[in-house]
C-alpha cells in the first residue's frame, strides 16, 4: 500500500501535512510520541477523507526507533512513497545553562533520526524510481543563531544534507526537499522555553505546508517559506557572518528577554 510517512505528526506542521495530504487522497502513517493524539487524528482523517491513516507511537530520540519504525512499515505491507521528516525541537537560552542530555537528544532527533530514516527508506524509492523525502529545516539553517546555537546548527546540517541528497537521487526520479520555515504558529517556542513572537511575523502551518508541496512539485531542492523570510535568508549572503551573528544575538535576546551576561533580563 502506497503511504506517506510523517514524523512529528501530532501537532503543528506535521499535523498540517497530514491534513493537506489526506485531502489529496494519500494514505498516511503518522508517528510521534503521543498515541492519543495520533489515534484521534488518524481516525478523523480516515473517516473524513476515506483514506487509510494509521499510526505508530514512538520516541525517535531513541537510537533504535528508526529501525523499529521501518520494521513496522514492512510488517504492515506499507510502501513508503513519501517520507516527511518533521519531528524536531529546539532550545532557547544561554548554551552553558542548557541541560546536556536535552541538547544531545535534540541532535539525536533533528539529525540522527532523520539521517537513519533516509537510509532506511531511500533505497526502495530508488529501486522504484519514484518517491520523495521532505526534511523540515528552518530559516535558522542559513546563519549561526546565538542563544539557539545547537538548534540552528542541526538545521544547517539538515539543509546541507538535503540539498546533497537531492542531487544524488535526482537521476533515480526521487525528490528530496529541505523545507525552511521561519516563525510559525506552533508550540515550538513554548517547548523551547521562549516567548511566542508577534502574529505579524508568524506564518500558519497551512501556509508552510502549501509552500512545501508546491516546491516539491517543482523539483526544488530547498524552499524558504514566506517572502519576508526568503529576503532575509538571501540578505545574509552579502553581509559578514560576524555581523549577522551579532545581529541575530540581539534579536533573539530582545525578543525573548534573555541576558547577554552584562545585564539582567528585562
Amino acid at each position: 500500500m502506497n503511504t506517506t510517512l510523517i514524523t512529528g505528526a501530532s501537532s503543528g506542521i506535521g499535523e498540517e501535512f497530514a491534513r493537506q495530504l489526506a485531502r489529496r487522497g494519500e494514505n498516511l502513517l503518522l508517528t510521534a510520541r503521543s498515541a492519543d493524539k495520533l489515534a484521534a487524528l488518524g481516525e478523523e482523517l480516515s473517516r473524513t477523507h476515506k483514506i487509510d491513516a494509521q499510526f505508530v507511537a514512538l520516541d525517535l530520540t531513541e537510537r533504535d526507533a528508526p529501525q523499529k519504525l521501518f520494521d513496522e512499515t514492512t510488517r504492515r505491507g506499507m510502501e513508503v512513497e513519501t517520507l516527511i521528516n518533521n519531528a524536531g525541537f529546539g532550545s532557547m537560552g544561554d548554551f552553558t545553562e542548557f541541560d546536556v542530555e536535552r541538547d544531545v537528544a535534540m541532535i539525536d532527533l533533528n539529525i540522527t533520526a532523520l539521517v537513519a530514516l533516509a537510509h532506511l527508506y531511500l533505497p526502495a524509492m530508488r529501486e522504484r524510481r519514484r518517491g520523495a523525502v521532505i526534511n523540515v529545516a528552518s530559516t535558522a539553517a542559513f546563519q549561526p543563531v546565538p542563544y539557539m546555537a545547537t538548534y540552528a546548527a542541526t538545521k544547517a546540517f539538515v539543509l546541507s544534507f538535503s540539498e546533497a541528497l537531492s542531487e544524488e537521487n535526482r537521476v533515480y526520479g526521487v525528490k528530496v526537499l529541505a523545507l525552511c520555515p521561519g516563525t510559525t504558529d506552533t508550540n515550538f517556542f513554548a517547548a523551547a522555553h521562549g516567548k511566542q513572537p508577534p502574529k505579524n511575523i508568524t506564518q500558519t502551518p497551512a501556509e508552510v505546508v502549501e509552500t512545501a508541496l508546491a516546491a516539491l512539485a517543482r523539483n526544488k531542492s530547498h524552499v524558504v517559506s514566506g517572502w519576508g523570510n526568503f529576503l532575509l535568508t538571501e540578505a545574509v549572503r552579502f553581509v559578514p557572518r560576524s555581523l549577522t551573528t551579532r545581529v541575530a544575538a540581539r534579536v533573539v535576546r530582545g525578543r525573548h528577554q534573555l541576558t547577554d551576561g552584562n545585564s539582567k533580563p528585562k
